[in-house]
């Protein structure tokens, strides 16, 4: 259950990070309201998955989630560049968060 926590508590990372760009420097109150919440779930998940799962692995899993889901939105949302390195060091982090759930034993 700790693994499927942490995941959503990635997901609501890359929500959080995305509505930084919506809420124009937290200027915006909609758009900063969501980005709070979305903040404040994605520690509260964090928060239960590293009561199972050691705080380096989840850490490193739910950064690695929010930077491949942020980076891949802000390519998708944004017009941001996606050139071959830029899709490979992506990529590199996905092997990353896959590597540390195997080499822990997850569930």
């Amino acid at each position: 259950m700790s693994w499927y926590l942490l995941v959503l508590a990635g997901l609501f990372e890359i929500g959080w990070a995305i509505g930084l760009e919506y809420s124009d420097g937290l200027s915006k109150p909609v758009p900063t309201l969501a980005t709070v919440v979305a903040l404040v779930i994605s520690m509260l998940l964090l928060a239960q998955a590293v009561k199972d799962l050691p705080i380096g692995t989840a850490y490193a899993v739910w950064t690695g989630i929010g930077a491949v889901g942020t980076a891949s939105l802000g390519i998708v949302l944004f017009d941001e560049p996606a050139g071959l390195a830029r899709m490979g060091f992506i990529s590199l982090i996905v092997v990353g968060i896959v590597g540390l759930h195997l080499a822990s034993g997850g569930h």
